[in-house]
């Protein structure tokens, strides 16, 4: 280590963490109580778990249930601040973070965990009208889209109009694709089937779009197929072996076939975030920073790189997946290495990661888990992955909230997060629909609105608070 990144004597080590979720958590925790000032940024004020983040889009959970403000996270450790604002670089020579509003933070250690995007190979355009899951805009803007599409189904009299309002497109066939799919087509035939009442949402079609030969093609061929199998049984049409020629504001092309939908989800891929520009560094064809086995950047002392971000071998030579659990323990690692060599000047060691499974739930009493050497599926599988889920959310709180609402749901059918709040994307689709279905009609059919009517509809219509 060179000077440059040694802290001045008898100071306690400058530890900048850029990132609140799985792995820059972690790794925080880690250095909780440790000889080190640690100072946690991000963009956001809340850490998100993001594998639950689908349950938000399909109107299963609250945005509420799944976030928690990470000063309230970080609040046990005096050691550590908290930052809230946007990164606009690194200056490495200086060794100092740059943001958009604070001043320049210096450090002698730096970790990026800024996470990953989605990549939509070239078509950036799509992201507008086919929005992934990576934060809450994007989870509440597809429940928005789901339900409004519903609602203006509902009040078209157009059967082909209809169809293609209640028709989803979700294009990848990973994890993401599949439990998507497995929501919305449930949604669809058993919570929203009762309400309506000039549609039927068991007609509804769900189709789940993948380039590849197959669906979940990062677990073994019979975990893929037992998914296909039971995604079929719910009603899902799953087309392999089929890329995205082209996204439209009402539907997809796929292959030489054109499909009208209502709603669009994108899951097909992933790129490290721009955080991965910030240093001059080797960087793998997703963006993902090259690192070391220490999980530090090679050619620059002290600064790390870890999570969706890093490009990290594991022992068969190959990078480590963007999982949750491996940003997990990635950042565990890292915190306790800094933190031993912070007290005792022990270099930090290489990391090694430990598979505790892949999992996807694919619908009620439906999922799969791989654990390498043996397989899950079915009910077993779907209690599993329930417990693991609950578990990894932070705080008791949120454990008890999401337990009772998914014991409820599992008795009821019932889902409680069904608001349509106003920052869904416009779609050309929509505009039309609600065009035809608000022309005036005959007169004699026509009934003026008093003023106090129109003034009690529109409270009854107020939107409800951004977080629900």
């Amino acid at each position: 280590m060179t000077d440059s990144a040694a802290p001045a004597t008898g100071a306690a080590p400058r530890v900048v963490i850029i990132g609140a979720g799985f792995g820059g958590l972690a790794c925080a925790r880690a250095l909780g109580n440790a000889r080190a000032h640690v100072t946690v940024v991000d963009r956001r004020n809340y850490h998100l778990f993001v594998p639950l983040l689908y349950q938000v889009a399909t109107a299963a959970l609250s945005p509420a249930d799944i976030a928690q403000p990470v000063r309230r996270i970080l609040s046990r450790y005096p050691n550590i601040d908290v930052l809230m604002d946007e990164v606009t670089g690194v200056d490495t020579a200086r060794r100092v973070v740059r943001f958009a509003s604070a001043p320049d933070l210096p450090f002698d250690r730096l970790v990026i965990a800024a996470g990953s995007r989605y990549a939509y190979f070239g078509h950036d355009e799509w992201s507008e009208i086919a929005p992934g899951l990576k934060g809450i805009r994007d989870a509440r803007q597809i429940r928005a889209r789901l339900l409004q599409c519903f609602e203006l189904a509902e009040i078209t009299r157009d059967p082909a109009r209809q169809n293609a309002l209640i028709t989803t497109v979700i294009v990848g066939g990973g994890p993401t694709g599949v439990e998507m799919a497995g929501a919305v087509a449930e949604l669809a035939r058993f919570t929203l089937a009762r309400d309506f009442r000039h549609v039927e949402p068991r007609a509804a079609r769900v189709i789940l779009v993948e380039a590849g030969p197959r669906i979940l093609p990062q677990f073994p061929e019979e975990l893929s197929a037992y998914a296909h199998e039971r995604l079929e049984r719910l009603g899902v049409t799953i087309m392999t072996d089929r890329p995205v020629e082209r996204i439209e504001p009402d539907g997809v092309v796929v292959g030489d076939e054109r499909i009208a939908a209502g709603t669009i989800v994108w899951g097909a891929g992933v790129q490290a975030s721009s955080a991965s520009q910030w240093i001059e560094a080797e960087r793998d064809r997703s963006g993902r920073i090259v690192v070391a086995s220490d999980l530090s950047v090679p050619g620059y002392d002290g600064i790390y790189a870890i999570g969706d971000l890093a490009h990290c071998e594991g022992p068969d030579g190959e990078p480590l997946p963007g999982l949750a659990q491996v940003a997990s323990q990635q950042g565990k690692h890292l915190g306790a290495a800094l933190a031993r060599e912070f007290e005792t000047g022990t270099a930090p060691e290489p990391f090694v990661f430990r598979n505790r499974g892949n999992t996807a739930i694919i619908g009620r009493n439906a999922a799969v888990f791989d654990f390498g050497t043996w397989h899950l599926t079915g009910f077993p599988a779907w209690i599993l992955w329930a417990i693991v889920h609950v578990w990894l959310l932070v705080g008791f709180e949120k454990r008890l909230s999401v337990t009772l609402q998914w014991l409820w749901r599992y008795l009821t059918y019932e889902r409680g997060a069904r608001l349509i709040v106003p920052d869904a994307p416009d779609a050309t689709v929509l505009e039309q629909v609600i065009e035809e279905a608000h022309t005036p009609r005959p007169a004699a059919h026509a009934r003026p609105q008093p003023p106090q009517e129109r003034t009690t509809a529109l409270r009854n219509g107020e939107t409800a608070p951004a977080l629900d």
